[in-house]
């Protein structure tokens, strides 16, 4: 059984998060979504967590589940016994993937990166931009799971409250 790791922030997930972990999902037996623990996010883990998980059980993914990752993600890997990472790739992603995929090899040479192109449609959509967008008071419906964008909007008010 392959087991794959599909880390990140993601915060907020967006559709083209999704369409990355469903195609995963057609390939690896089991793909765990590892959700980073980070200070600077403007959603809480647990907050990420559960917008990842219901965009997941909204989808009718049976062999993905969502856990928090702190600390080194290939240590994670070990830990939920993934052989593979995948991650998405946007053109301007190549560089900081590269070098992520060689100190990760380096760290755990039995874990395998795999990389998927993002669809077309996704080419320009980053949870960064969503941020941006969301901040000035944008509707991102077309870009994020049912519910970020209320949740996001909600955020974004409070913070300028």
């Amino acid at each position: 059984m392959t087991v794959a790791l599909y880390p990140g922030r993601f915060d907020p997930v967006t559709n083209g998060h999704l369409d990355i972990v469903q195609r995963a999902a057609r390939i690896f037996e089991t793909v765990v979504v590892g959700v980073a623990v980070s200070r600077s996010a403007i959603f809480t883990t647990d907050e990420r967590m559960e917008m990842f998980s219901k965009a997941v059980t909204d989808l009718g993914l049976q062999n993905v589940r969502v856990t928090a990752i702190e600390g080194l993600t290939v240590d994670v890997a070990k830990k939920e016994g993934a052989s593979v990472m995948v991650r998405g790739l946007r053109v301007a992603d190549f560089t900081y993937e590269f070098d992520m995929a060689l100190m990760n090899r380096n760290m755990a040479p039995e874990i395998e990166s795999v990389y998927m192109m993002t669809a077309l449609e996704h080419l320009f959509v980053s949870a960064t931009r969503i941020r941006e967008l969301a901040s000035f008071g944008r509707d991102v419906s077309e870009f994020v799971p049912a519910g970020v964008n209320e949740a996001i909007q909600k955020k974004m008010a409070a913070r300028s409250s």
